[in-house]
């Protein structure tokens, strides 16, 4: 790109009080930054742009710091400045209303343009939400669709890890901090395998610290990036919720994995539901909604189980089927919500010191995972094809 447009794009993105909307109006009137920047006060007046549009170049020398500390970051290997009239500017995030003038990207950019799903939920899942949004994951991944999330604790990180497990899986992660403040830190190895295999993308300048109020602009991007969003485990409240409906404002398909009703997490995937999100409980039923979109999309078929047969789960798994009678009949017993050692313990007239012994051989064998409150989860069965 020419020195002279990238040193637009980034001047354009630091000037103080304007944002996506407004850069978005500022390139549609203009065609871009170069010519916006050229023009007089009264010439970006009698186009009618808002008021903090007309006068925010007034700051031009306030944002050369900025500037000057993005081209700093963008010399390091892997670090890449993507603009919005670059070539390699994603075509599905360039459709969204307010889509980010620069992208800060470190790994692979080509990836930004593979079919991608979004893959998101609560940062606080129960062991069965973790388990299903790596098996969902890794078998959207196996089939060729590359898996977004935010990088967050919990369902997100779950989600990277699953498609980085399926051979040649791709994921990519999106923050809401600059491209040089990783978040969470607890996330540094994992970030270090998405640069390997796929990409971070931020739409924040270096620098950007911590602020929560910039995550439901980095939810957009998420979406926005995706063909569709799938909620595994959410909350009413869950910052996922905001993800889905910004997906159905970006016109992308909402699909939602539905949980026990006694589950405050799987909520948010309830309301989902009811609002029109698909509802699924295998990934290849994810497949079959992407495939009949639009774009076209095909699956790829890869070799081995991760794809997947499409056959519906039978009640156990042969794992389960291997246990003897007296453990199978404690996993049955359990049914497949959260329960409580006293409550199991009255339904299967076990001793506190026998239950306690074979809670903890299910566990050591995982088939069984501690919740939170003192309950305990079945997990052996599989959520995915």
């Amino acid at each position: 790109m020419n020195e002279d447009t990238l040193e637009a794009w980034l001047t354009l993105l630091h000037l103080e009080g304007i944002g996506p909307r407004i850069i978005a109006e500022i390139v549609h009137t203009y065609g871009g930054p170069t010519t916006y920047l050229a023009a007089s006060e009264a010439d970006r007046a009698s186009h009618g742009l808002p008021a903090k549009a007309v006068t925010a170049p007034r700051m031009l020398a306030s944002a050369r710091e900025g500037v000057a500390a993005d081209r700093r970051w963008a010399e390091q290997k892997d670090c890449h400045i993507i603009t919005r009239d670059d070539a390699r500017y994603p075509a599905r995030l360039a459709e969204i209303p307010d889509p980010p003038p620069v992208l800060f990207v470190r790994g692979e950019p080509a990836v930004l343009d593979t079919p991608q799903i979004a893959v998101v939920g609560t940062r606080n899942p129960t062991p069965g939400g973790i388990e299903t949004a790596e098996d969902f994951s890794g078998r959207l991944a196996a089939s060729g669709l590359t898996v977004t999330s935010g990088l967050a604790l919990g369902i997100d990180t779950a989600a990277h890890e699953g498609a980085l497990v399926a051979e040649d899986g791709i994921s990519i992660a999106v923050m809401a901090t600059g491209p040089d403040r990783l978040y969470p830190r607890e996330n540094q190895v994992l970030a270090s395998s998405l640069i390997e295999r796929g990409a971070i993308v931020t739409e924040m300048p270096v620098g950007t610290s911590l602020n929560r109020g910039l995550f439901p602009r980095r939810n957009r991007l998420i979406s926005g990036l995706s063909l569709g969003v799938l909620v595994v485990e959410a909350g009413r409240r869950s910052g996922a919720l905001g993800t889905a409906h910004q997906a159905v404002e970006q016109g992308r398909e909402v699909i939602a994995i539905p949980g026990s009703i006694h589950n405050p997490v799987a909520k948010g995937c309830h309301q989902l539901i009811r609002e029109g999100a698909r509802l699924v409980e295998k990934a290849d039923d994810v497949i079959d909604e992407i495939r009949k979109l639009p774009d076209g999309w095909m699956m790829t078929t890869p070799d081995g189980p991760a794809a997947g047969t499409g056959e519906e789960n039978t009640a156990d798994t042969p794992a389960d089927s291997a246990l003897d009678a007296d453990y199978r009949a404690l996993l049955d017993a359990m049914g497949h919500d959260p329960i409580g050692f006293e409550t199991l313990a009255e339904r299967t007239s076990l001793t506190p010191d026998i239950l306690s012994s074979m809670l903890l051989s299910l566990e050591l064998m995982g088939h069984v995972a501690p919740c939170n409150g003192g309950h305990y989860m079945r997990i052996s069965n599989r959520a995915g094809g």
